[in-house]
């Protein structure tokens, strides 16, 4: 600070004498340099400029070229180059480094092809800017033109070629650059070995980097970074928490971008513990950590937790880049939060990213599985581009939501817009067919698969499936599979079991559930679908087979189970449950209820309860699903309102569940928002979006 003061008033003491020497000039401007002072910088010149000051070489109007370049003063270094009346190649470096700061890389290489004469600083910034900003392989065109014209490459010509293969994945000049590296005995510049180390770990062979990581010598943090890096990027999380622990070891401090990584690593090895000691413990915590842990929490189906984090994170001043707003989004989307959804929508709209792709995408996916398809589209339409990941969210949250007409034109939008479609596009097409039974319809789309350019998948297929199955022509469906390129996995069987249940096609179902005895053991639930489905024909003996058979395999059963939001937070019941705080007055709103629903028609639908027990059991059994009791607790809190009640199910909604449902919509007079595992239904009026079929 004090050096800049005195530099201030040095230059203000020269704008009292008047012109100064060469001398003069000389040493104020490498004083300007540096303490790195443009503004004193440009004051200098204008002195120079009023006095008519013309130096007998470059060497001092260099120096204030190459300042100005440091700082990105492009219009500023240009107004000197053009004054100058003589330049040498260190002057055309300089103007050249300015464009480079700035990225303007076309700008960059007309002033390049202008050049009277080079040298390798000039062939340097310019492979160096191209390989930075997305040009790769204009960056490699250039190196062969540097050897062509004489140019010996250095060290930094390689680092940047380098990194120019590595997003290209060009294997081939890659090897031939490792190659002259060694031959120019150059491995002793870690900036190169560093180079090469993330080259050869994203072309995934996470085993040369690690054999070169193992060579190098001085190994700094950037070196561990890379390492640890490629470990996650490979998918290696073991060897990343290991290495990790080893850089500890060497006595290097991590950085951000280390805790990062080995955040990620942590999640992805489903230790979210570990994840989050390592979090608490981190005295400094940049925007990508904050970030990655909330990531790691949505991935692990911590939604609660991210959303609790991410006010944490507001809460330290830490402000969320549009990455941390879609992920936080997604946690409210997969929560059916709508409340904190709009919440952090504001949020992002105080911010000004609320028009970016990443956050629009996901508030449209968020609003869709909140039920509310009028504001996404809302969003939606007011985009000013769109990529396919935007109308696939759009297109899908219109099939979920019973408006299956709507997603099918919008995609004939879509490729009116010239917007290819992806996998996922055509899972949402298929889904609206599904679920407006529209088996030709659907058959069409399936073969126009290929005409994308692309092969059906496994979720393809099984939508396929699922329409054949609803359509009666399960045999189909079983022809389908077996006709399928590749070996059918768990989800094709396990939807054909669903569908042949759904149709009560004991013999097509036997075939699936052999199929997922053997694919996974461990899961109960085909187990149970089989058996319920040998209950309803009083197949008791049958029953028992299968109960042994889970038993002996220890297939475990997850508890089905639903949630509500009421006043921004979230309450979860399962069947019968009994340890809420305030289950008095739910059972006795949802028995009020139940005796108000039969009065208008309502009879509860006890055929479902699959057990060898008597009426009044089966009946205790069907009145107190999860979903009820949620809507009974809703009830009790706000018992008057416009606003939709909305309830999240884990599993898909039972037919006696769906029926009570529509006839609360009745007495109630306010919509019910429900989404299942399969898809949203929304009752009004007595009736379901989902038209009774899901």
């Amino acid at each position: 600070m004090k050096c800049k003061q005195k530099l201030h008033q040095a230059i203000d003491a020269l704008y009292y004498r008047g012109c100064a020497t060469s001398e003069a000039y000389t040493r104020l401007v490498l004083d300007c340099v540096r303490a790195s002072d443009v503004y004193q910088a440009k004051r200098l010149q204008s002195h120079m400029d009023l006095h008519l000051f013309q130096p007998n070489d470059t060497f001092v109007q260099n120096q204030l070229l190459h300042l100005y370049a440091k700082f990105g003063k492009l219009s500023d270094a240009q107004d000197l180059f053009d004054k100058m009346p003589k330049r040498d190649v260190y002057s055309w470096n300089a103007l050249l480094s300015a464009y480079a700061k700035l990225g303007l890389v076309e700008d960059l290489y007309a002033t390049f092809s202008q050049m009277p004469y080079r040298d390798s600083v000039s062939y340097n910034t310019l492979i160096a800017s191209f390989a930075n900003n997305g040009r790769a392989s204009t960056a490699l065109q250039l190196l062969m033109r540097m050897h062509e014209e004489g140019f010996e490459p250095t060290e930094y010509t390689y680092v940047s070629s380098l990194h120019a293969c590595s997003q290209l994945l060009d294997l081939r000049h890659g090897r031939q650059i490792h190659a002259r590296v060694i031959v120019g005995n150059l491995l002793r510049n870690a900036f190169l070995w560093n180079a090469m180390i993330d080259m050869y770990a994203k072309w995934g062979d996470i085993n040369r980097a690690r054999w070169l990581f193992d060579q190098m010598v001085n190994k700094n943090v950037v070196s561990w970074n890379l390492m640890i890096s490629g470990y996650v990027k490979n998918g290696n999380y073991d060897e990343c928490i290991h290495l990790f622990h080893g850089m500890q070891l060497s006595g290097l401090k991590p950085d951000q971008i280390t805790f990062s990584n080995v955040l990620s690593a942590y999640f992805q090895c489903g230790l979210i513990d570990d994840a989050r000691e390592l979090f608490s413990k981190m005295t400094k915590k940049d925007k990508i950590c904050w970030t990655t842990m909330i990531v790691g929490y949505v991935q692990n189906g911590k939604e609660e937790d991210a959303l609790k984090l991410f006010g944490d994170m507001l809460s330290e001043n830490v402000r969320p880049d549009s990455f941390t707003i879609s992920s936080v989004v997604s946690s409210c989307a997969k929560l059916a939060s709508l409340c904190y959804g709009q919440l952090v929508h504001g949020k992002a709209i105080l911010m000004g990213i609320d028009g970016n792709m990443l956050v629009s995408s996901a508030l449209i996916d968020m609003y869709c599985k909140c039920g509310v398809t009028s504001d996404a589209w809302v969003i939606f339409k007011t985009m000013p581009s769109r990529n396919v990941v935007t109308w696939n969210a759009m297109i899908m949250g219109y099939a979920q939501n019973g408006h299956e007409s709507e997603a099918l034109v919008l995609y004939e939008s879509m490729l009116k817009e010239n917007v290819k479609p992806d996998n996922i596009t055509f899972v949402g097409v298929l889904s609206a067919c599904i679920n407006s039974d529209m088996l030709n319809e659907g058959q069409k789309y399936f073969d126009s698969i290929s005409e994308h350019g692309m092969r059906p998948t496994l979720d393809h297929y099984a939508c396929m499936v699922t329409l054949f199955g609803r359509s009666g022509c399960i045999g189909k469906a079983v022809d389908l599979i077996k006709g399928m390129p590749n070996e059918p996995d768990y989800l094709i069987w396990s939807t054909l079991l669903s569908v042949c249940a759904k149709k009560g096609d004991i013999e097509h179902a036997e075939l699936a559930a052999r199929h997922l005895f053997v694919l996974d053991p461990l899961k109960a639930g085909p187990y149970i679908v089989l058996s319920n489905m040998y209950a309803a024909c009083r197949r008791w003996e049958d029953v028992a087979a299968i109960r042994s058979l889970m038993k002996k395999n220890n297939a475990k059963k997850f508890a089905a189970y639903s949630w509500i939001e009421i006043e921004n937070d979230v309450h979860r019941f399962i069947s019968e449950d009994r340890s809420h705080p305030e289950v008095e007055n739910i059972y006795s709103e949802l028995n009020r209820l139940i005796k108000k629903l039969q009065e208008i028609g309502y009879n509860p639908d006890t055929n479902i309860v699959l057990h060898d027990v008597g009426e009044e059991e089966k009946f205790k059994s069907i009145s107190y699903h999860s979903e009820k009791l949620a809507l009974a607790f809703a009830l009790t809190r706000k018992p008057q309102g416009g606003a939709p009640i909305r309830i999240i199910k884990n599993i898909r909604v039972c037919d006696d569940c769906h029926a009570f449902m529509k006839f609360a919509s009745v007495t109630i007079g306010r919509a019910i928002i429900l989404r299942d595992s399969n898809r949203f239904h929304h009752f009004f009026g007595g009736n379901c979006s989902c038209k009774d079929s899901w």
